[in-house]
């Protein structure tokens, strides 16, 4: 698949966004075409999605520890994906929600559906 380009590293260990506008995310994504490390859907900023809308690059791979599914945005629906550069998850040792010291006490109300 021309979407996903395995020798890319991810772009961190947590949101882009989330990280430099002082924000919070539930879940991690990482593009599977340049790397970008963006929030989830359910995190208030939705930020892989937004990376997806702007940019077109369509699968993102899951950035959680022991998730190793692809999606596609396009065709809304999980596909088959490659062996991806390392790493493949952000730290075990960070928390989810994240970053630690931003997450809200009633964060579970700010999550979307």
């Amino acid at each position: 698949m021309n979407d996903i380009d395995p020798a890319t590293k991810p772009s961190g260990t947590g949101c882009v966004e989330c990280l430099a506008s002082n924000g919070w995310w539930f879940h991690l994504r990482r593009c599977a075409k340049c790397g970008h490390i963006g929030c989830c859907d359910s995190s208030p900023s939705q930020h892989a999605s937004a990376h997806f809308k702007t940019t077109g690059h369509r699968v993102i791979a899951s950035y959680e520890p022991g998730e190793d599914w692809f999606y596609d945005y396009e065709t809304d629906d999980y596909v088959q994906g490659v062996e991806l550069a390392p790493p493949r998850w952000h730290p075990d040792d960070q928390p989810v929600p994240g970053p630690h010291g931003r997450v809200p006490r009633d964060w579970q109300k700010k999550l979307r559906q």
